[in-house]
């Protein structure tokens, strides 16, 4: 069931077919064909994350597509947790470009939705022409899969390893408590480390009393809050219990991005900065916004300013 969002004048939805799948797929700027600009949002997100933000690229002479990937509001949510790997991730978006008829566009991502572009950007590279890329940095492929690797580093109840470990234990935590959850998740220039970070997720949804200053109003929030109580959280999660499936199907990539690219950092985000990112990419520029990890929600005025201007070096 379609809800529909009125704040911001946000843009209807509309589902397409692609992929073996439905896409709940929200378009801004239709008259600027020939100029995509696909926005992809992270975990626990939604298309409406990137409000602030559609109607000025929109009016810069973008055509702006922001989907709710598998998993999220409206679309499909497959059951198999392998539905949500790294290939049907990346899949999609090349099969959203061609349901618009686009040899290729500028891709921009927050946290799970950078990752997928950074990966996009591998598997698929002549069909993204710019990355901007938010929150999360270019992830190295070490020598050990990702999952075993954090487990031997923070332990089992970190929460990557916790969702990988058991299965429906935190879907079921967050469904339960989706509203509190989100409501103490969005919160302003506060780094995401409760007195157990192990269990940061679970904490965060049981917390009786906020931290920090909310990013959003209870009307743009409980758009967030109905979507998760209609999909669950269960789709979002799988696309953690694929991050050791994608270390292997990246195995024998090319692992260097070669698209221009700008990443934006919150200098008070609790993902860190990834010193070496111009090894992996070379054609790079970084901003750093006095923001936490919420980015485009937390200074939107700054996010757009920084996104505007980078892709007007290219517009010359």
């Amino acid at each position: 069931m379609i809800q529909e969002i009125k704040s911001l004048k946000f843009p209807k939805s509309n589902i397409i077919s692609i992929n073996g799948i439905e896409l709940e797929v929200f378009e801004a700027g239709k008259e600027n064909i020939g100029n995509p600009i696909v926005l992809c949002h992270g975990f626990p997100e939604h298309a409406f994350s990137w409000r602030y933000q559609i109607p000025a690229l929109a009016k810069a002479g973008y055509h702006v597509i922001v989907p709710n990937q598998r998993g999220y509001g409206n679309s499909s949510r497959p059951k198999e947790v392998t539905a949500y790997d790294i290939t049907h991730l990346t899949d999609d978006l090349v099969a959203l470009l061609d349901y618009y008829n686009y040899r290729d566009a500028v891709f921009v991502g927050h946290d799970w939705g950078a990752n997928v572009v950074w990966n996009l950007a591998l598997l698929h590279p002549e069909r993204v022409n710019k990355i901007l890329n938010l929150a999360l940095p270019y992830q190295e492929r070490g020598e050990k899969p990702w999952i075993q690797f954090m487990e031997e580093i923070f332990g089992e109840d970190f929460y990557f390893v916790h969702f990988n470990k058991k299965p429906g234990v935190a879907d079921a935590v967050l469904e339960n408590h989706a509203e509190n959850f989100l409501r103490n998740l969005f919160r302003k220039n506060v780094p995401l480390a409760p007195p157990e970070p192990g269990m940061l997720m679970m904490n965060l949804a049981k917390a009786e009393k906020p931290f920090g200053e909310p990013i959003m109003n209870d009307v743009d929030l409980s758009v967030f809050v109905t979507a998760f109580k209609n999909s669950g959280f269960n789709g979002a999660i799988n696309w953690y219990r694929n991050l050791d499936r994608n270390w292997h199907v990246l195995a024998d990539i090319d692992p260097i991005i070669k698209q221009p690219t700008l990443m934006i950092y919150g200098n008070l985000d609790m993902i860190p900065k990834f010193e070496r990112l111009q090894d992996f990419v070379p054609n790079l520029d970084v901003i750093c916004l006095e923001c936490g990890h919420h980015i485009q929600q937390e200074l939107p005025h700054e996010t757009n300013e920084s996104i505007l201007k980078w892709l007007a070096k290219f517009n010359g």
